[in-house]
């Protein structure tokens, strides 16, 4: 499963409905920079985990990461985790406000990391074992 064209297209079918714009690569582009590794490429999913983990959300990473209902996240915690600045350059990028790229991440996040964590594709996504083994221990401290 290549997670970033599922994120991609979760997030640009939302955007769709706000602007009218259906650039993928324009969309990638931006979800890389708010959601990647080194050098914005790709979903750094053990990143986001942890940044929720961080912020005080890991009962939300939890529910993306198992296999039951996933709980929701706000706009305004979305905010927090990433930034506010952040999330004002890459809505200005897409050429969106800030709400509609919030609420399209609402949708996006637990989605992505739900799709990922099913089946075992998580695993290679966080780096093998070891990348397994940190992304536990930041739930066991």
């Amino acid at each position: 499963m290549d997670i970033m064209k599922l994120a991609t297209q979760l997030l640009a079918s939302k955007l769709e409905n706000t602007n009218g714009n259906d650039n993928s690569d324009l969309v990638q582009s931006v979800i890389g920079g708010l959601l990647g590794g080194s050098g914005n490429q790709g979903i750094d999913l053990s990143s986001i985990v942890g940044s929720l983990q961080n912020s005080g959300l890991g009962d939300i990473a939890k529910s993306w990461l198992g296999d039951g209902n996933n709980q929701d996240i706000t706009a305004s915690q979305i905010e927090g985790m990433l930034g506010s600045d952040k999330i004002r350059e890459a809505a200005s990028q897409l050429g969106t406000n800030q709400n509609d790229l919030l609420r399209g991440l609402q949708d996006m996040l637990p989605q992505v990391v739900d799709k990922s964590s099913s089946g075992g594709s998580l695993l290679d996504a966080v780096g093998g074992i070891n990348g397994l083994a940190g992304l536990a221990s930041r739930f066991l401290k």
